[in-house]
């Protein structure tokens, strides 16, 4: 008996989920996978900067301050999974697709448009909506998985 196999996105996306678990955020567990030509390049969870305590260890800052979710980005000590996994992709992160479980924030946006990210596939969501617009502008594929 055959089986079938998962599409491409549905397999790299189940991998981002368990990027994801290695987060150290209190809020959200987010995961990033960079894929080249069905090669991974490189992943990233959210978390602490490195040096910073994890939030998991501390708390949350934001939480603190009471700030909402998509404000204020520059009140936390963690990087976004999809700096992280750019970041490590370096220069290889051009033409390459990116896979989130978010929606991507406006300064990852910016990022993901810089580093030559051809096409970005997403779960979830996130209440800062304005990256996608921006990914939209600059005319990267944008793929929504259920």
């Amino acid at each position: 008996m055959k089986t079938q196999r998962i599409p491409w996105d549905e397999y790299w996306m189940k991998i981002v989920t368990d990027v994801a678990t290695r987060s150290t955020c209190l809020r959200r567990q987010i995961g990033a996978l960079v894929v080249k030509k069905n090669v991974i390049v490189s992943t990233g969870y959210n978390g602490a900067s490195k040096g910073f305590p994890h939030c998991l260890d501390v708390g949350c800052r934001r939480d603190k301050l009471n700030i909402a979710s998509g404000e204020r980005h520059e009140e936390c000590v963690g990087v976004h999974a999809e700096q992280n996994a750019l970041l490590q992709a370096g220069r290889d992160a051009e033409c390459a697709t990116l896979y989130v479980n978010a929606y991507p924030c406006k300064i990852c946006a910016k990022l993901i448009i810089n580093a030559g990210i051809q096409k970005v596939v997403l779960t979830g969501d996130y209440s800062d909506k304005e990256g996608l617009e921006y990914l939209k502008i600059a005319g990267i594929k944008i793929t929504f998985l259920d």
